[in-house]
């Protein structure tokens, strides 16, 4: 009996320092699934930690002022100082065109301008003329109706018939004077008025000439970068013709969001902004303003929703947000590139 009873033990004994790696082989499997189920898990919660904190959208872009540079008037091109891509004031000169015809008008208003100012001296003088003319009729109506008194209080039978219709015929003939002399002033001074409404018309002509003289050298409207610059030297230019484009230094990012996140989502709160173009380096901006509109509001062709094959679609609404960064200065940004937007919804 105990030979019997000892061998199975020395079998056991003898068989378990070998099963041993073989239970250990079989439970690597769901250790290795237990720790990857663990994290993913992690993953998760530290992802939906993150996501509740932050509202974030792939679907925006860096915008900025493009301001399109045309001519005002027509001419030939006598220079353009400024080279594509280069970096310029506001103020400084773009395009130089030929202002030869521009001066030739601005010395013809200068001449005319004088020419409307003898006219109204002229015509000043013409009315203290026609003044001093009233002054000496009125003196002769006065002698005349002295004359006619005097001649009425003698006795008749001391005078001629002839002699008193003689006085009565100066009185008659120096009141016509004074008429006309009055005449002569009232078309004098309307002469001054119309000599005066020459003269200013003739210094608008002159702003006009020294202004289209301006026109002939075009500045920067605002400090940036010199885009898409088409125009050459001696190149003919017309009013509205694009000559260039200046990329201006501020940017903003315009992030298009759900409507379903937009309760969420307020002016002046934080965001931080990743661009395709500048990996790894998030930058400070902060929340401008939300759209009052979707963008399907403002296409070229909404949508009509009244026909009975509407399909709801969740809209989307643009979102501006400002940089609020020096860093960003150090790099080639520019409207159009992509950008991702984290916008903090809570508070630390």
């Amino acid at each position: 009996m105990d030979g019997i009873s000892e061998q199975p033990a020395a079998a056991r004994e003898t068989a378990t320092p070998a099963d041993a790696p073989q239970r250990g082989r079989s439970r690597r499997p769901f250790l290795i699934l237990a720790l990857v189920l663990l994290v993913l898990v992690g993953a998760g919660v530290i992802y939906w930690l993150h996501a509740r904190n932050f509202a974030t959208t792939d679907d925006a872009q860096v915008d900025g002022p493009i301001h399109r540079i045309a001519a005002r008037i027509s001419g030939q091109v006598e220079s353009v100082p400024v080279h594509q891509n280069e970096h310029v004031e506001k103020g400084q000169v773009l395009v130089v065109l030929d202002s030869g015809t521009e001066r030739v008008a601005v010395d013809r208003a200068l001449a005319k301008r004088a020419q409307a100012e003898a006219d109204v001296g002229t015509r000043r003088a013409d009315v203290a003329q026609a003044a001093a003319n009233v002054e000496v009729a009125q003196a002769n109506l006065l002698k005349a109706r002295q004359d006619a008194a005097r001649y009425r209080r003698v006795d008749p039978q001391a005078i001629t018939r002839t002699n008193l219709d003689a006085a009565n015929a100066a009185l008659q003939a120096a009141q016509a004077k004074v008429d006309a002399a009055q005449q002569q002033v009232t078309g004098a001074k309307a002469g001054l008025v119309a000599a005066q409404a020459a003269l200013r018309a003739a210094d608008v002509g002159v702003e006009n000439a020294k202004l289209q003289i301006g026109y002939t050298i075009i500045r920067a409207p605002a400090a940036g970068f010199i885009a898409e610059r088409t125009v050459r030297t001696g190149n003919v230019v017309s009013p509205g013709n694009g000559l260039m484009a200046l990329v201006g230094d501020r940017f903003w990012v315009t992030a298009n969001y759900k409507e379903t996140e937009l309760g969420r989502i307020r002016p002046g709160q934080h965001v931080r902004v990743y661009l395709d173009a500048v990996p790894g380096i998030g930058f400070h901006a902060v929340v401008t303003s939300i759209q009052r509109g979707t963008g399907s509001v403002f296409s070229l062709l909404p949508a009509e929703n009244a026909t009975g094959n509407y399909v709801k679609i969740v809209q989307r609404v643009p979102v501006r947000i400002s940089f609020d960064d020096k860093r960003l200065a150090h790099y080639a940004i520019a409207p159009g590139m992509s950008a991702e937007p984290y916008i903090r919804i809570r508070p630390k």
